[in-house]
């Protein structure tokens, strides 16, 4: 384990992912059984550490056997570990059922906390259990507030309704990590079960819009997704972003592939990365956006189609 290294200092590593590490035990329709780890942040650091963005994650598990698989895959994936990450008493789990189209439901034992400071860098991405379960989250949103005079955020709520409870008593909290980030990235579900099932997702994107981020994107599974840019103007400012045919082995990961994507085109666009790179984010049109939508849909589409969330090397995406 050469390459998961404890980093105490992250602001030359050019990413932070802040959030859950856990394990994922599957359970396939069949009754079959498997280990995975995973973690929404988890996945997003791993995603962009293939598509060649050194990122650094800072995590809680603990140093059990679950643990060492958790630092064992990070250092396949060259993904940098904060120091402090591995002090919890034990690793969490989520029990992820299958059904017939290979959809998860999840079921968590995890306890979250960041005893640890988080460096400012120039891109910090958080979301998910961790911007939303004490006594972590607040650490969490402090070191939201603190990144925004270096650089730039990205926030995806993943929401968990099994850790959440009532949608009412998250939504503020949910929202103001969507004010604090520069591109937003939730799902549908995400959004219909914060605001109810007749919620239009083009009227929240908005909403979240006015709230401060450049962009604001809503994924629809298999039917693609809805991209709001305030910078594309009026009746210029939600485009779709198309799905791309493949046949479904399960969509767990799917989501943070797709937030991996969008980062790394983002990134390679020159949006995202520092306080430059925010206004020109603020000014940005769909021709900027547009190949970050595209690498997006397009690593989802891998994900999707092979076990797990096992997503794509920058190569398998060029191919």
């Amino acid at each position: 384990m050469t390459d998961a290294t404890d980093a105490t200092d992250a602001t030359d590593q050019g990413l932070v992912v802040v959030g859950e590490a856990l394990v994922d035990v599957v359970r396939s329709i069949d009754g079959h059984v498997a280990e995975h780890v995973g973690g929404s942040p988890l996945n997003v650091a791993v995603g962009l550490a293939r598509l060649g963005h050194p990122t650094t994650l800072a995590a809680w598990f603990g140093t059990d056997e679950r643990g060492a698989a958790i630092r064992d895959h990070l250092d396949r994936d060259h993904v940098a570990l904060l120091a402090g990450s591995d002090g919890a008493p034990r690793t969490a789990t989520a029990e992820a059922t299958l059904d017939d189209t290979g959809a998860a439901t999840y079921r968590f034992d995890i306890d979250w906390q960041l005893p640890h400071a988080v460096p400012t860098t120039g891109h910090l991405h958080t979301g998910s259990i961790a911007a939303v379960l004490q006594p972590g989250a607040s650490a969490v949103r402090e070191a939201c507030f603190a990144q925004r005079a270096h650089g730039t955020i990205s926030y995806d709520p993943n929401c968990r309704p099994q850790l959440m409870g009532d949608p009412a008593q998250v939504r503020s909290d949910i929202e103001q990590f969507v004010g604090l980030a520069d591109v937003v990235k939730a799902s549908d579900e995400d959004v219909h079960w914060l605001y109810g099932d007749e919620a239009p997702l083009e009227e929240v994107a908005r909403l979240w819009a006015q709230l401060g981020p450049s962009l604001v994107v809503v994924t629809r599974g298999g039917a693609g997704a809805l991209a709001h840019l305030p910078a594309g103007g009026a009746g210029n400012d939600v485009k779709t972003v198309a799905g791309q045919p493949v046949s479904v082995v399960d969509t767990v990961g799917a989501g943070d592939s797709f937030m991996a994507g969008l980062l790394s085109g983002l990134l390679d666009a020159g949006l995202l990365g520092g306080l430059a790179q925010r206004d020109a984010f603020r000014r940005a049109g769909w021709e900027q956006v547009q190949p970050a939508l595209d690498r997006a849909a397009a690593a989802a589409s891998i994900t999707v189609s092979r076990a797990g969330a096992n997503p794509p090397t920058r190569a398998e995406l060029d191919a």
